[in-house]
């Protein structure tokens, strides 16, 4: 499976959300180095359980900024993080029970989950905050 490249098309202009996308991509592609369909169950469940709260802690930093803000699409917003989370638990102990989900399933969701979301979500936080926060202000963040 071919690694996840950051891109600069990404970028939400937030340094610290853009950092916290780069390090999400960071562990997707552990997990492709991995290899986690090889079987080493142990590691990949290591590796997911650090996707899912690095991932918590990004979804915080993102939905607090909303919330100060007044985001008006908070909500749903706030939904599709839960159900990154919920799906990406799920998928983890399904592989770890009796490996009845694939490694490659698991890192293709993440993969087309984390791109998407930030190519049509997260860009509507840009202009919104590019409103909101000053220049100097967004890389004190």
């Amino acid at each position: 499976m071919e690694k996840v490249c950051w891109k600069d098309q990404y970028s939400v202009g937030i340094e610290k959300i853009d950092h916290q996308h780069q390090h999400l991509f960071e562990i997707v592609n552990n997990l492709i180095d991995q290899s986690i369909s090889a079987g080493d169950t142990g590691l990949a469940s290591e590796t997911l359980k650090e996707m899912v709260n690095y991932a918590r802690e990004h979804f915080a930093t993102e939905e607090t900024l909303m919330l100060q803000y007044d985001y008006p699409e908070y909500n749903l917003h706030k939904n599709q993080h839960e159900y990154f989370i919920n799906t990406t638990a799920e998928l983890a102990v399904s592989f770890m029970d009796n490996q009845k989900t694939t490694g490659g399933e698991i890192t293709e969701f993440l993969i087309l989950w984390l791109t998407n979301h930030i190519l049509k979500t997260d860009m509507k936080l840009k202009p919104f905050f590019k409103s909101k926060i000053s220049p100097v202000a967004q890389y004190s963040i």
